[in-house]
């Protein structure tokens, strides 16, 4: 469909279009007009991503003196896909002299698509990038040129290495939609490296979908995002955890391991320095005399050859030159030996330890002899090194890079970060296992650059509430910021509150209540009554691996996991990627034969972020407890008095802020389409409190009555069977009257012509 949206003519991929994405995309339009950035909650199964991509390219194309480029930023690659799928719809629906002209692609990492038989192979990403460096790096191409049957070399690279050359690129891929799977199955028909094609083409596509760590991670941003211009249209999609992502960005730990994986690459760069000291010191003296002029150079590398660039952000390191203390590779190695023995040193406490990068660097300077602006070029005098002395298996020296990675950050911030040194972990009292942990705890200084370099950032998700905090956090003013409730012809969402047991005891997850014997019963007994009354798949989540693992014993104690099998065969998700990759696949194949499905999984985990249990899947999710986050973490108590004295946010509000957009999140995984129905049971005590309930987003508070806010386990379940009862009745998708919930063009028209009368 094609309709007019306050004078832009929009193109739509659907015949029919939900009131809240119209309102949703009017939104959005403002914020392109203000040239600003924009805090939008919509809620799950409402079509978010198809309302944000129709309006960008309609704005884009009606404005041809401003064209604008979108960057859609995804957590996962299955949600890359089902992006890049609504664009395809979209650019279908396009006349046919706009949709000729756009390009649009996915970029991942070499393991997703690479197509190299041997190198493709590698179990391990960095495997693979190490795999892919030793048949593409300039040295071994050199090398093959004089000697080609000793040197293998990647003849897909080499494909687009001539093509790149030609300026010919765009033969290759001509305007269209490509998925990971069309970029790969490109590359083996013309014999390109999808890679490298998909890497050098995002500087023309119209349209990019890549994970967040391409814009927000700076040792990734910098070398596939650095010429992204300023026009861009940025969109963090299912953002609800971008100040976490922002500070694992910035965040280093280090262990004995990586302190002795360290020792072992620095005596394998010895022996790499002392042979081309006999074989070649003519390259070493010449990278000596390029750091006497700073290390700018390094933005002209071959494609093949760029690695993770410098972790902190200021652009300026770039335009100093190298300390003279640490231009000689010897040097360099002996200062990165007396680094490593002072954090081997650390690391012998017997007490925790909570400093601030200024006193950790002063005793740096003091014990070990190296300043603050050695430390700061640390991970840029690594890779020329590594650069000079030819080395492609960089998985193998992961270990000195992450200790180099900690000393720039350290040279470069002095505020936002902590430095913790805990001799044991606190869940695990009885074993040594010491770690020196760079904890970054302002979340907006890997954002930052991201809200300056670009005119418009829309940060969205169907759990953005309380949507004030985020401002505060990210430390940037929105022009818009806006949360948007679900227009329905039927009630198919029923959130309840379940306070307390059959037998009036109140259930929690509290500290002081959570392994009564009582209260795991009335657990147990809540999910053996609805088991046995609601059909298809049941969706748990838990607050964390350990208090699962506890509960799912007692239950199997008390035999109430046996009593529940007889209804629903069990499935738990575990840190294991491929173990739970296997219990979802069975999981669904239990729901798809009417047999009927538990899923066990955690707040927090993979399952709560990335998984729909859409339809049959998930007709009830209940989330046992509030998943608030280990408050006896050191890491999160340093956070927590940095956000109060930087950013007066309490913490107690940020606690149950936290807590509380995790929850909304798990139970969001059982709604994913307005034809869809669940409920959701937040079976906790704490949930009847206010101020706890507020902070859930809009959508489900305003199908959270008032009489479903202290239940007990039989009236949940007289209500889930009433709600079953009248989900089972026939009903009107598109809504009438004033209550309609799927607009057509005519609508649209009317309401256009109401407000003009108006």
């Amino acid at each position: 469909m094609r309709f007019d949206l306050d004078g832009l003519p929009v193109h739509f991929p659907y015949a029919a279009i939900y009131p809240e994405q119209h309102a949703y995309m009017g939104e959005l339009k403002r914020a392109l007009d203000a040239r600003g950035h924009a805090l939008l909650e919509m809620p799950t199964g409402t079509g978010k991503t198809a309302a944000l991509i129709s309006l960008i390219t309609s704005y884009s194309l009606a404005n041809p003196a401003r064209p604008l480029r979108l960057i859609y930023c995804t957590r996962t690659v299955h949600e890359m896909e089902k992006t890049l799928a609504e664009l395809r719809l979209l650019f279908a629906h396009l006349p046919p002299a706009a949709s000729r002209s756009l390009l649009a692609l996915g970029l991942s990492s070499r393991k997703n698509l690479c197509i190299h038989p041997q190198a493709s192979a590698a179990a391990a990403r960095d495997s693979v990038d190490t795999a892919c460096r030793r048949l593409t790096a300039s040295w071994v191409r050199e090398k093959a040129s004089s000697d080609p049957d000793s040197t293998p070399l990647c003849e897909f690279y080499e494909t687009f290495d001539r093509a790149a050359a030609a300026g010919d690129l765009a033969s290759f891929m001509p305007p269209g939609v490509y998925t990971l799977a069309d970029l790969r199955a490109l590359g083996r028909e013309r014999r390109v490296c999808p890679y490298f094609l998909a890497r050098q083409m995002v500087k023309y596509a119209n349209v990019v979908v890549y994970s967040y760590q391409y814009l927000l991670d700076p040792k990734v941003a910098s070398i596939v995002s650095r010429e992204m211009q300023k026009e861009c249209v940025v969109v963090f999609d299912e953002a609800h955890n971008i100040d976490n992502v922002c500070i694992e960005a910035l965040s280093v730990s280090i262990r004995k391991q990586t302190l002795e994986g360290a020792e072992r690459n620095l005596r394998r760069i010895s022996q790499e320095i002392d042979r081309f000291k006999a074989t070649d010191a003519n390259r070493l003296r010449a990278e000596y005399n390029r750091l006497v002029d700073g290390l700018a150079q390094r933005g002209n590398l071959p494609i093949s050859d760029a690695w993770l660039a410098n972790p902190s952000l200021p652009d300026d390191i770039l335009k100093e030159a190298v300390p003279g203390n640490i231009r000689r590779a010897e040097h360099f190695l002996a200062v990165l030996r007396r680094l490593v023995r002072f954090l081997d040193g650390r690391l012998e406490t017997e007490n925790v330890e909570n400093e601030m990068p200024v006193s950790f660097v002063a005793s740096i300077h003091s014990q070990a002899g190296i300043d603050q602006k050695m430390l700061r070029f640390c991970y840029d005098r690594l890779h020329s090194l590594m650069m000079t002395l030819e080395i492609t298996d960089t998985d193998e020296f992961m270990h000195i890079q992450t200790i180099c990675d900690f000393a720039t950050l350290i040279g470069t911030y002095t505020r936002g970060f902590s430095i913790i040194i805990e001799p044991y972990d606190d869940r695990m009292p009885d074993i040594r296992d010491p770690v020196i942990q760079l904890s970054c705890h302002d979340a907006s200084l890997a954002i930052r650059p991201v809200f300056d370099r670009f005119e418009t950032v829309v940060i969205t998700s169907g759990t953005l509430s309380p949507i004030d905090l985020y401002p505060r956090l990210l430390n940037f003013n929105p022009v818009i910021s806006r949360s948007f409730t679900m227009s329905l012809t039927r009630d198919c969402i029923c959130p309840m509150v379940l306070t307390r047991g059959s037998d009036q005891l109140p259930v929690s997850t509290k500290f002081d209540m959570r392994s009564d014997p009582g209260v795991v019963r009335n657990y147990g007994r809540l999910l053996l009554e609805m088991a046995s009354a609601v059909p298809d798949g049941i969706v748990c989540f838990f607050v964390s691996y350990s208090y699962m693992d506890g509960i799912v014993n007692s239950w199997h104690e008390m035999g109430i996991l046996q009593d529940i099998m007889q209804h629903k065969l069990v499935f738990i998700e575990t840190p294991d990627v491929v173990e739970t990759t296997l219990a979802l696949d069975n999981y669904r194949k239990a729901c798809d034969c009417g047999r009927g499905a538990i899923f066990f999984s955690v707040a927090r985990g993979k399952v709560a972020e990335g998984i729909d249990f859409d339809r049959h899947y998930g007709r009830l999710v209940i989330m046992f407890g509030v998943p608030f986050q280990y408050t006896l973490s050191r890491i999160l108590l340093a956070r927590l008095e940095y956000l109060r004295e930087t950013f007066q946010i309490k913490e107690g509000d940020f606690l149950t802020f936290d807590a509380l957009r995790q929850a909304a999140q798990c139970v969001g995984r059982v709604i994913r389409s307005k034809a869809d129905y669940g409920m959701m049971i937040f079976a906790d005590k704490r949930y009847s409190r206010h101020d706890k309930r507020s902070k859930l987003p809009g959508w489900i508070l305003s199908h959270l009555h008032d009489a479903h806010l202290n239940l007990s386990t039989d009236m949940a379940l007289h209500i889930a069977r009433e709600f079953l009862r009248r989900m089972a009745q026939p009903y009107d998708k598109a809504g009438s009257g004033g209550k309609k919930t799927l607009l057509t063009e005519e609508d649209l028209e009317n309401l256009a012509q109401d407000g003009m009368a108006m």
